[in-house]
């Protein structure tokens, strides 16, 4: 897998998006951003502020705003949670040639490959209980990603807290053992994956000791 430079993100204004862009312009990255009503929002000022952001308005849900995104990119960042979007972007990156592709979840999430223990067991089936719709829709979008030829990577995350502060990371592909996840790690590590091959088509948890 050649060296990525140049990156399209979804969900970039969001909590944990705004931890990604930082940390991408504070390494060197170029990237484009999705932003829905772009010219009202505070962001789209980096367009004209920072030479290595290209900001475009659109919204994740349209085939043609994924298609412009991901144009001339060689991966795909999502902070988003869109079965919706994730089928438009499977079919861009197919025709855009783009194999890389990166997204979040929570813990709820299952896998083939999970041991997951008492405690996280509850917590997934907590959120089936109380948040039936959107965890389904989750989980279909990690099975329609997992069907895909894409080289993907979920990444499952406990409670996102947002701060600056680094801490040393565990990762698992069994079971959670950590309760939260700083959005700074996170942001690092999302970034660290796109030149990793270690996690390509598996569902890695991520916690911060």
């Amino acid at each position: 897998m050649e060296q990525i430079t140049k990156i399209a993100i979804l969900g970039g204004t969001g909590k944990s998006g705004k931890y990604l862009v930082k940390a991408l312009i504070k390494q060197g990255f170029h990237f484009k951003m999705l932003v829905r009503n772009a010219d009202s929002r505070p962001t789209s000022n980096l367009s004209t502020e920072n030479s290595l952001v290209e900001i475009l308005n659109g919204d994740a849900n349209d085939y043609e705003s994924i298609h412009s995104l991901i144009e001339g990119c060689e991966a795909v960042i999502s902070t988003l949670g869109s079965s919706q979007a994730s089928t438009h972007l499977i079919r861009a990156m197919n025709e855009c040639h783009i194999k890389r592709y990166i997204f979040l979840a929570g813990i709820n999430i299952n896998t083939p490959f999970d041991k997951k223990s008492p405690k996280t067991k509850f917590a997934t089936d907590w959120m089936y209980e109380n948040y039936p719709i959107p965890t389904k829709n989750r989980q279909i979008e990690y099975e329609l990603v997992a069907a895909s030829n894409l080289d993907w990577t979920l990444v499952r995350l406990p409670l996102i807290e947002q701060t600056d502060t680094r801490n040393t990371i565990q990762t698992s592909l069994e079971d959670c053992e950590g309760d939260k996840i700083s959005a700074t790690d996170l942001a690092h590590f999302l970034i660290e994956q796109l030149n990793d091959k270690s996690f390509i088509r598996q569902a890695p948890f991520l916690w911060s000791l």
